[in-house]
């Protein structure tokens, strides 16, 4: 796992609390989605459980003994929500998967591999893709994930998901 580059706002106190005014606020999201999506891209962190946040380097920053609480990593999490960068595993929204890239731009990064290593017209498993280092980003990807994201090249009719003796795969189509 590469090591994060911290943004100087993660060493700026007031950035641990979400602040009141609109404009401040927008800012302090938008620099939070930055940082969010950076952090779980280097440690390939797919899901996010709110009431261990803390635990999180991302979300805690001992140096200066501050971090965020759960209802300001929720806020954080929803505004990634509206980018199409999160979403919620319950009701609750305790449990989140978070996408570096969104949905629809795995899609083209999975299809792109497909193409680039002559997977066209043939089958490979989840755990193919997910562990091979020519998969590059898609390397370690959650199958909960990887599902959502090849259920979106089904749609597109680039690939089918296929149930086989003792695992999933996928095949995928010549578009």
């Amino acid at each position: 796992m590469s090591e994060i580059q911290w943004p100087w706002q993660y060493n700026f106190p007031p950035f641990f609390t979400i602040q009141p005014n609109a404009e401040t606020r927008k800012k302090q999201l938008d620099a939070w989605r930055t940082l969010l999506l950076d952090y779980c891209r280097t440690q390939k962190i797919n899901t996010i459980d709110v009431r261990e946040g803390d635990r999180l380097a991302v979300f805690n920053n001992a140096t200066i003994s501050r971090k965020l609480s759960p209802e300001a990593i929720t806020t954080v999490l929803e505004s990634l929500q509206k980018t199409g960068n999160a979403e919620p595993l319950d009701k609750s929204k305790t449990r989140w998967h978070v996408f570096w890239h969104t949905l629809d731009e795995w899609a083209s990064i999975v299809y792109k591999w497909a193409q680039d290593n002559a997977m066209l017209n043939s089958v490979c498993t989840f755990y193919e893709i997910a562990t091979n280092d020519s998969c590059g980003e898609v390397n370690g990807i959650e199958d909960s994930v990887l599902i959502k994201v090849l259920k979106i090249l089904e749609r597109q009719q680039r690939a089918e998901i296929l149930t086989l003796d003792g695992g999933s795969g996928v095949k995928f189509f010549a578009s």
